[in-house]
């Protein structure tokens, strides 16, 4: 939060071409790598990649980032140009899929841990009920409960500063754990919550929560 008087004293950008003065000229390696199909380096990525983010927004521009995750190569490459990425049971909020609904451009990031580069692939998505290819995405005996096919139409690789800066894979450069349990989390910012913290632990206790990873 910015502290009294600070917020006077800030300078918004709003032209583009003051932006690019201020950031400089696009190095031209950055500039041409962009893509539209995948090469066989994307689809070794893809295959690799355990987590991703899925990001999103209405047609109001409401934003949603999403986190997905699996075993690697949880993400099916359908052809060239097209992506799907299955659904698992969640908290049914759905926020990213009721953005794609209203509006289908999508952006994507592959993480895969201990690379400090990531895949981006952005493109339009639609959701998909069932499909043949589904029987290929059962994870302990179940199917995905939907899908979202991306219809790429813009794919790059990105460079590892960001991780380098965030000593993302650096155990030893990690700051101390200070923050309260989840449990403790969840009691004190969620509004109505009745369950006591003791009863939290046990819902999130690592446990628990891995026997219903699959379970609607």
């Amino acid at each position: 939060m910015l502290e009294s008087g600070m917020r006077e004293t800030t300078e918004q950008l709003t032209d583009p071409a003051e932006l690019r003065r201020l950031l400089g000229e696009v190095n031209p390696r950055a500039a041409n790598k962009e893509r539209v199909t995948l090469h066989p380096r994307d689809r070794d990525w893809i295959a690799a990649t355990p987590f991703l983010v899925m990001s999103t927004s209405d047609a109001a521009g409401n934003c949603d980032a999403s986190p997905k995750g699996d075993p690697p190569g949880f993400v099916r490459v359908l052809d060239d140009r097209t992506l799907a990425i299955p659904e698992r049971p969640g908290n049914r909020r759905a926020d990213g899929y009721l953005n794609i609904l209203d509006n289908p451009h999508v952006g994507l990031l592959f993480v895969i841990p201990g690379r400090s580069q990531t895949l981006r692939i952005n493109g339009r998505a639609r959701l998909v009920r069932d499909a043949p290819y589904f029987d290929d995405m059962v994870v302990r005996g179940h199917r995905p409960i939907l899908a979202v096919e991306v219809e790429i139409e813009q794919i790059f690789f990105h460079c590892a500063k960001a991780f380098l800066r965030s000593h993302l894979w650096q155990p030893e450069q990690w700051p101390e754990d200070s923050l309260p349990s989840w449990a403790h989390l969840v009691k004190e910012v969620q509004r109505d919550t009745t369950e006591t913290i003791e009863e939290l632990e046990r819902h999130y206790a690592p446990a628990n929560y891995d026997s219903k990873l699959y379970q609607g």
